[in-house]
């Protein structure tokens, strides 16, 4: 029996110092006997891989991306279990105010400064003085992140996170740590804090990705161009006709989605409004995802435009929705647009955070399968525009529905299953 298993940020330890230390260390001596023989976990009497996934919350993408990865399990022979864990909520609460707060923060209220940080640790020096003191931090505030993994075990780890990969990227090199670690890339770009030596393999979203990694250095073996992991049920789109009952809206009809991401960001309700104000026989559903404020602002709008707009709140049934629309007017972010492309929707692609949806928006534009809005009124022309030429929709349905890899999660599965039967073989 394969069992799926959560755990985001349970028994927080602040425990530091000589006591984690040797703890960590004889677990993972433990944990080098249990992989000798042959993965089997002999204390707990159940055969198979356990895989653990580590994420940081900086932005919904990374989060999903792992759940897409631990849901997929229930479908892979020979995993035992997968466990997922926010990397952050076994560290220091500084580091998680640096990696999820802050970024949250330079994203919605500073993207300028978000924009030369991001350009700036992509061209740094690795082994500059900057990146150095980085790490130095890091790795003391991450302790009981360690101890954790050596408490669990794994057989393989996979970051999809660049913090988790560079931290556990030294505990291999120093020998502390044992079983494999891989890097699944959440975005389709490649910023260099991704890259560190020591990693079993890469996943990567694109052909592109996997070029910019072997030009980093990364071997050409332990690149997998697998995609950006999915949830199950972007494997195949549900029926429109049932999912827009659900909703109570015209299955018939043009429909738009309009989405700001998990954050609810981009001004929302200002959009839907100008959007509603546009003649003609179209529908609009707005996810406001945990934007409180957003949400009771789009709701207020509802009222004014009855069976116009449908607001909806933060939900796991993004497929659903996704299902009854035409064109999603969405921000790029690599987990949202892997979704979109799993199940064929085009998009409008609008207030792009700087740095890496703006490369997500270059791929999906070079390809086809979206366009980009800059403004307000950039955007109000591409409705206007996709409504009147309907043919122009059915090619970028086409397009996005051929980058699609909906099986990405399975993917990365299977050739990390791969490795470590082939480890255990030359045991």
């Amino acid at each position: 029996m394969i069992a799926c298993t959560e755990a985001l940020g349970k028994g927080r330890t602040r425990r530091h110092g000589t006591v984690i230390f040797n703890r960590y260390i004889a677990l993972i001596n433990m944990h080098g006997k249990a992989s000798a023989m042959g993965g089997r976990w002999m204390d707990e009497g159940r055969a198979g891989k356990r895989i653990l996934v580590l994420s940081v919350p900086a932005g919904a993408g990374h989060t999903r991306a792992a759940e897409a990865i631990r849901a997929a399990a229930c479908a892979v022979p020979g995993i035992a279990e997968v466990i997922h864990l926010d990397a952050t909520a076994y560290a220091t609460p500084r580091l998680r105010q640096v990696y999820a707060d802050l970024y949250i923060m330079l994203v919605r209220r500073a993207p300028a400064v978000w924009s030369w940080v991001y350009d700036y640790t992509n061209t740094a020096a690795p082994d500059g003085w900057a990146h150095r003191l980085r790490r130095r931090i890091e790795r003391r505030d991450c302790a009981p992140l360690l101890a954790k993994i050596a408490e669990l075990r794994p057989d393989a780890i996979v970051c999809t996170h660049f913090l988790p990969a560079e931290i556990l990227s030294r505990e291999v090199a120093d020998g502390m740590l044992r079983c494999p670690v891989w890097v699944q890339v959440t975005d389709f770009d490649l910023h260099r804090m991704w890259v560190h030596r020591h990693m079993a393999g890469y996943f990567a979203g694109n052909d592109e990705v996997a070029f910019l990694m072997e030009k980093h250095g990364i071997a050409r073996d332990g690149i997998h161009v697998t995609g950006i992991p999915v949830m199950p049920a972007f494997m195949c789109r549900p029926d429109r006709a049932a999912c827009a009952r659900e909703l109570g809206i015209d299955p018939g009809r043009m429909t738009f989605l309009l989405m700001g991401g998990g954050a609810g960001l981009g001004g929302l309700s200002t959009l839907a409004q100008r959007l509603l104000a546009i003649p003609g026989n179209f529908q609009l559903i707005a996810l406001a995802g945990r934007n409180a404020a957003e949400l009771a602002a789009l709701r207020r709008l509802a009222a004014a435009y009855p069976g116009r707009l449908v607001p909806q709140g933060f939900t796991d049934k993004v497929e659903r929705l996704m299902a009854c629309a035409d064109v999603a007017i969405t921000k790029p972010g690599g987990a949202t647009t892997a979704e979109c492309l799993a199940l064929g929707l085009p998009m409008i692609v609008n207030a792009s955070i700087p740095g890496q949806e703006e490369r997500n928006a270059n791929f999906l534009l070079e390809h086809g399968a979206a366009m980009k809005a800059f403004d307000a009124p950039s955007l109000e022309y591409r409705v206007r525009y996709l409504m009147a030429h309907p043919a122009e929709l059915d090619t970028m349905r086409a397009r996005a529905l051929a980058l699609g890899r909906s099986h990405a999660a399975a993917a990365v599965l299977a050739a990390i299953l791969k490795q470590t039967e082939l480890i255990d073989a030359c045991v």
